[in-house]
C-alpha cells in the first residue's frame, strides 16, 4: 500500500513539475481570496481594482440580480434536488430558456449546470466513429477535451486560418459521414474574433456542421450583445449549435446550448451532461434571468463596455505593450517574452492593488505567457489608465532586471 501511494505521489509531483511547478514554489498570485483584497482596499492609494473577473456588463452586484437571487432562495430553497429529467424542473427554467431563445433569435435553448460540460457533452452526443471533428488549435480546453473524447477522428487548423481549414476539408471531407467544425466567436485567451461569414461559407460548401462557442461573445459582441451573429449581421439559424455561459455577461453560473427547437428537444432526453446532472439552482436561474432582463432594456451597457475595451487596447498599444491579435472587445491580453517576466508584472500589479493573475503554461502555448485583462462596463477611464501605466512601468522594470541578471 505504501509503495503504491508513494508511486502515485511521485507521479503527481512529476506531472506538476512538467506543468510549471517551479513558477509557483516561492509564492504565487493564484487562488487569492479576492473578497479579502476588497476588504483591504484602503491600503492602496487608488483602492482595489479587479481586472480578472468577466463581469462584462457590471451586473454581478446589481441590485436587481442580487435581489432576484435572494427572493428565489426564499421561495424555492437553494437547490433543485435532481436532474430535471428525473426530478422535474421549475417554471423559472422554462422561462429563462424561452427568453434566451427569443433574445438570441434561435429555435430553442437548454440550460446546463456547466458551460465547460456543455461543450464536452454536446460534441460527444453529435459524433460517432465514421465522423470527423475539426477544431481551431486555440479553441477552449472544453472543446479540445470533448473532441478528443469521441470515437471520431480529430484534426486541428491553425488559429483563425480559414485557408488552412478549407485545405483540410478539401483533403478529408469525402472520407467521413459527418464533419463538425468547432471554434469560438470571441476567443477567451487572445481577444480576437472568428471570421464568421467566411467560416459559414466554407461550412455550407463542404456540408459540415458548426459548433460555435459564444461564452465570451454573448453580452459583448453586436450592438445589443447578441453575439457573433449580430456582430456580422448573420441569421443565427445558420449555425447548428451555439454554446453560451451564464457566468460572464449574465452574472451567474452554468451554461446553455442554443439550437433549432427540435435539436433542443432531442438533447433534453439524450444529452448526457444534462440528463445526468442536476438542474440549475433557483438563485442561479433568477440572477441570470434578471441579468438578461437588464441587458434587454439597457443595451447601452454593451456600448460602454465596447468603449472601455477599445480605450484599453489603444492605450496598451500606445504604451508599447504586445496585445497580440486582440480586437478590443472585453478580453485584451498583454503578452510577455518569458513566464518569469509575466509573473513579475502580475506581482507588481498586485502590490498596487490591481488583481490580474498571469497565464503561463496552462491554457496557452508555453512561449506565449500573458496577463489577460477582462474589461467591464463599470471600469472608468481612470481605472484603465492606472492599469496600463502600472503594466508599462512593471514591464520596463522586468526587462531591466532580466538584462542585469544576464550581464552578471
Amino acid at each position: 500500500m505504501t509503495k503504491t501511494k508513494n508511486s502515485f505521489l511521485s507521479y503527481a509531483d512529476r506531472r506538476f513539475r512538467l506543468s510549471g511547478k517551479a513558477l509557483v514554489e516561492n509564492g504565487h498570485p493564484y487562488f487569492v481570496p479576492t473578497d479579502a483584497l476588497q476588504a483591504r482596499s484602503d491600503e492602496w492609494k487608488d483602492g482595489y481594482l479587479s481586472m480578472s473577473h468577466y463581469d462584462y456588463l457590471g451586473l454581478a452586484r446589481h441590485p436587481q440580480t442580487t435581489m432576484a437571487a435572494k427572493d428565489a432562495v426564499d421561495e424555492h430553497g437553494t437547490g433543485v434536488g435532481a436532474s430535471r429529467l428525473v426530478g422535474g424542473e421549475r417554471l423559472a427554467h422554462q422561462a429563462l430558456e424561452r427568453d434566451f431563445a427569443d433574445f438570441l433569435g434561435v429555435g430553442g435553448v437548454l440550460s446546463i449546470i456547466s458551460g465547460y460540460l456543455a461543450n464536452v457533452s454536446v460534441i460527444q452526443l453529435l459524433l460517432g466513429p465514421k465522423d470527423l471533428v475539426i477544431v481551431d488549435e486555440l479553441a477552449h480546453n472544453s472543446i479540445m477535451v470533448g473532441a478528443r473524447g469521441v470515437k471520431s477522428d480529430m484534426l486541428t487548423y491553425a488559429h483563425n486560418d480559414l485557408d488552412d481549414l478549407d485545405r483540410i476539408l478539401t483533403e478529408n471531407r469525402e472520407n467521413y459521414a459527418r464533419v463538425l467544425i468547432c471554434t469560438e466567436g470571441l476567443f477567451s485567451m487572445d481577444g480576437d474574433i472568428t471570421d464568421l461569414p467566411r467560416l459559414l461559407d466554407i461550412k455550407d460548401r463542404n456540408d459540415c456542421w458548426l459548433l460555435l462557442d459564444e461564452a465570451h461573445s454573448y453580452g459583448v459582441l453586436g450592438p445589443t450583445g447578441r453575439g457573433t451573429c449580430e456582430h456580422f449581421g448573420i441569421v443565427p439559424n445558420r449555425i447548428e449549435v451555439a454554446i453560451g455561459t451564464l457566468s460572464k455577461s449574465f452574472a451567474s453560473s452554468g451554461g446553455f446550448i442554443a439550437a433549432d427547437a427540435d435539436v433542443i428537444e432531442w438533447m433534453r432526453f439524450c444529452l448526457p451532461g444534462f440528463v445526468y446532472s442536476v438542474g440549475l439552482s433557483p438563485p442561479t436561474v433568477a440572477s441570470a434571468q434578471a441579468a438578461l432582463d437588464i441587458l434587454r432594456v439597457e443595451p447601452d451597457r454593451v456600448t460602454r463596455l465596447r468603449g472601455n475595451s477599445r480605450r484599453f487596447l489603444r492605450r496598451a498599444r500606445e504604451a508599447g505593450l504586445n496585445t497580440g491579435t486582440a480586437v478590443g472587445e472585453a478580453v485584451v491580453p498583454v503578452l510577455f517574452d518569458t513566464p518569469e517576466e509575466c509573473v513579475f508584472v502580475a506581482e507588481a500589479l498586485m502590490q498596487q492593488g490591481i488583481y490580474a493573475p498571469p497565464v503561463v503554461h496552462i491554457g496557452v502555448p508555453k512561449d506565449l505567457p500573458r496577463i489577460r485583462f477582462f474589461i467591464s462596463e463599470t471600469h472608468t477611464e481612470a481605472d484603465i489608465d492606472r492599469v496600463i501605466g502600472a503594466v508599462a512601468d512593471a514591464s520596463i522594470a522586468a526587462r531591466a532586471l532580466r538584462n542585469r541578471i544576464s550581464a552578471e
